[in-house]
């Protein structure tokens, strides 16, 4: 922390009143972890009455919207939280990712068609759907290419989302009771890939230290069986983007890198009341319906996410190990009841959102580069 910051207090903040126990405590946590780190004091979660007029530093689950909200809470700037800060719902969700079908389709308010046309080259093929005159239209252009897949633009970690093979199936799911209210609410429209690789790549801003990443991330099964967000692995360096790029890697992970790079970019420029001080991307990467290799950024996490726990242990590494370059961490999400990996640290130990039982550890190694 810089000398102004040194009398922040650290608290964390469950954005959602109905967030999960795992959130919650997973956000305490953290909260707590970069307080020992960074020597400050951790004011446990955000109370406005016992907060009020306090110098703080939000640990939030979710992207704060709207000036109302942030000025509630007393966050001016990305030296104030570790998350980040949007003027609209729609600009920290899927939502961005894709344009419109044309210019009659309808748009939020603070809608930019700037973003759609400054990422255009590092997405896949999709379309973002705000109302339901406009989902059988987008559909219908997006399957001549092939398989789509539907995603709630508010849904997380893999959830709700639906593979389409055709327009008798799309308007399978345009019958249904909500969903006038699905495609109000937002809807994302994309080609569906197989053989699928995720890549994780970002950046972190906290006080004065800064360090970018990358790594792959994926799936395990939960409670119910279904897939879901089983953990990141991680090669994270001391500073930007520049530095992670002069690692010796491997021609898919670069090109996630410089994709990441132009929609964060992207979203400075579109959307110039944001900020964030931590900026995850997921860059997918595999094979469309003719075989053909694909990659694109699916969407962006400007807030606490599955990778955050790793993010921390790497920024311990770095404070303890000062002229360390590079580190490798991994965070693990699983949904069965077992012992502690030696020498991993614990982040959550208890009942998830969909099963009796998540554990949520990380661990650190060594890079051999």
């Amino acid at each position: 922390m810089t000398p102004s910051n040194r009398k922040k207090m650290i608290v964390a903040h469950s954005v959602r009143p109905d967030a999960p126990l795992h959130e919650v405590e997973t956000n305490r946590a953290l909260a707590r972890w970069l307080a020992h780190l960074l020597g400050l004091k951790y004011g446990g979660s955000y109370n406005p009455q016992l907060h009020a007029g306090q110098d703080l530093y939000l640990v939030p689950t979710q992207t704060l919207v709207g000036p109302a909200q942030a000025r509630q809470l007393g966050v001016k700037g990305p030296e104030d939280l570790w998350g980040g800060y949007v003027d609209y719902d729609f600009i920290c969700t899927k939502a961005i990712s894709h344009g419109l079908l044309n210019k009659n389709a309808f748009a939020p308010e603070g809608w930019s068609p700037l973003f759609s046309e400054r990422i255009r080259t590092v997405v896949l093929d999709g379309l973002s759907v705000f109302a339901l005159e406009d989902a059988r239209p987008a559909a219908t252009h997006l399957l001549y290419t092939g398989p789509i897949r539907l995603k709630p633009v508010h849904a997380c970690a893999g959830r709700d989302q639906e593979v389409i093979q055709s327009i008798d199936q799309f308007d399978t799911i345009l019958a249904r009771p909500g969903a006038a209210q699905l495609f109000t609410d937002g809807v994302v429209l994309e080609q569906d890939l197989h053989e699928v690789v995720t890549h994780s790549v970002g950046q972190s801003f906290i006080g004065d230290h800064v360090f970018s990443y990358c790594g792959e991330q994926y799936l395990t099964e939960d409670g119910e069986g279904a897939d879901v967000y089983g953990g990141s692995n991680l090669l994270v360096v001391q500073g930007y983007y520049e530095d992670l790029l002069k690692l010796e890697l491997p021609d898919d992970v670069r090109q996630a890198i410089e994709q990441a790079q132009v929609f964060d970019n992207a979203a400075d420029e579109a959307y110039p009341g944001f900020y964030a001080s931590r900026r995850n991307y997921d860059i997918v990467q595999g094979l469309d319906s003719n075989g053909q290799p694909r990659s694109g950024v699916l969407e962006q996490s400007w807030r606490m996410g599955g990778a955050s726990s790793a993010e921390v242990a790497a920024l311990q590494a770095f404070i303890n190990n000062p002229g360390l370059r590079a580190t490798r961490v991994s965070s693990v999400e699983t949904y069965r009841d077992q012992p502690l990996p030696i020498d991993a640290i614990e982040v959550y130990r208890g009942p998830a959102q969909s099963s009796d039982f998540l554990l949520k550890y990380v661990t650190v190694n060594s890079y051999d580069g």
